[in-house]
């Protein structure tokens, strides 16, 4: 099987520009997508992070998307700017190795199962007793207590419980999902803020760390508005609506005469009013049961087909320039091939190459996406791609005090 290889990892951290979480060790005890995407952030910003992985194969992203390579390059963007270390942390000697190094972290971030840690005498309570001003984010499908903490879930499970499966698609048609893994990067999120605001309140409180519990299915929830209590209030469940929003008009996609789509939202008093002058519809612009969204709503479909007649008979380039100059939002619905044209995204740094073997020793320039967000005096950094598998294990360990014969001892035993 061909490797895929990030070429050039960079020098070491202490060597290019101090993030604003420079000084900072994180422990990443995780897999997949949830606490990898968490640490992900928390690297780029200059967070010292170190994944422990299991020596036999690391975590299974590393075959997640395989083309010609036998790395993901999904790896290679998720566990950038990380060092990899290798540990059974199903032994007892791998778990005495996870205790010493997590002894010099200030956080550690895991998504396993809930349980998972205190069967290997890595919960909360045992790494605090040694290093009592560790922050401990746990992600997972649906937290560590209630009646569903031992059941498996995936952010898929979590889009679904949380409301927001029925939401998508078309009415009467089956739900459909996004093609990303959104449930467990919104998780990751909040386990980022969980992280800092630990963080924050060690430092002016007693220096003791605090235990964040993210659940997927409640990051998700987070996110669904006003569902429950307009149900609540008013009996309203919401139901799928297509490429619109619900309650606001107009707001919708609309297609133009290069089977382009076109997003635009026109649903501001203002902004409607400007949107009619633009499609030269003086007749709704004027029309005073339109002035309001309570109205428009009420015929939506109306206004629907008239800027959809509006929009059919022009390419989308035009269509976009035409409502940006009065300001209406609006956007072209975006392929990859669109975003590596545009040129807002290049200007704000949204994708960089970087050296990468694709597979066969086909080493290249790759896009890889940017940083986000963007800090003015202490911007993030891409040291160095998603490493090998254990290629940080001697380093590492060795700053532990422990030595090269010890380390080749515990190699040959599989313990790393």
């Amino acid at each position: 099987m061909t490797t895929t290889k990030a070429v050039s990892r960079g020098m070491k951290q202490d060597a290019h520009q101090a993030g604003p979480l420079a000084g900072i060790r994180v422990i990443e005890l995780g897999s997949f997508i949830a606490a990898p995407s968490a640490t992900r952030i928390l690297a780029e910003f200059g967070a010292d992070v170190i994944k422990i992985e299991r020596p036999d194969g690391g975590d299974e992203l590393r075959s997640w998307r395989l083309h010609d390579a036998g790395t993901s390059l999904l790896f290679r963007w998720i566990a950038r700017n990380k060092r990899s270390v290798t540990i059974d942390l199903h032994t007892p000697q791998g778990q005495a190795l996870a205790r010493q190094l997590i002894d010099s972290a200030d956080v550690l971030i895991e998504n396993f199962r809930p349980g998972t840690l205190e069967r290997w005498n890595l919960g909360p309570e045992v790494l605090r007793a040694s290093n009592p001003g560790l922050v401990v984010v746990r992600i997972s499908g649906f937290g560590q207590t209630g009646p569903y903490r031992e059941h498996a879930g995936f952010g898929g499970v979590a889009e679904a419980m949380a409301g927001l499966r029925h939401l998508t698609g078309n009415p009467g048609e089956a739900p459909v999902r996004v093609g990303i893994s959104l449930g467990d990067q919104v998780a990751g999120l909040h386990g980022v803020i969980g992280a800092l605001m630990g963080l924050l309140q060690r430092r002016s409180g007693d220096g003791t760390g605090d235990v964040v519990d993210v659940a997927l299915h409640e990051a998700m929830f987070s996110m669904m508005e006003s569902l429950v209590p307009d149900f609540d209030a008013y009996g309203i469940k919401a139901q799928p609506s297509g490429p619109s929003i619900p309650g606001v008009a107009p707001s919708g996609t609309y297609r133009c005469a290069n089977d382009k789509f076109v997003v635009i939202g026109g649903n501001g008093d203002r902004i409607f009013h400007r949107l009619m002058m633009v499609i030269e519809r003086p007749d709704l612009r004027d029309d005073t049961g339109l002035a309001g969204n309570a109205g428009r709503v009420a015929r939506s479909d109306e206004l629907g087909a008239a800027i959809g007649a509006w929009t059919a008979d022009q390419q989308v380039a035009d269509v976009v320039g035409s409502l940006s100059a009065h300001g209406v939002p609006c956007g072209t619905i975006y392929d990859v091939e669109d975003i590596l044209a545009d040129p807002q995204f290049a200007a704000r740094e949204m994708y960089a190459r970087h050296k990468v073997d694709i597979g066969g020793q086909d080493i290249r320039d790759v896009y890889f996406p940017g940083i986000v967000p963007k800090l003015e005096r202490h911007p993030g950094e891409i040291r160095h791609l998603g490493p090998e598998l254990g290629a940080d294990t001697d380093e590492v360990l060795g700053s532990l005090g422990i030595g090269v014969n010890e380390i080749a001892g515990l190699r040959e035993q599989g313990v790393v």
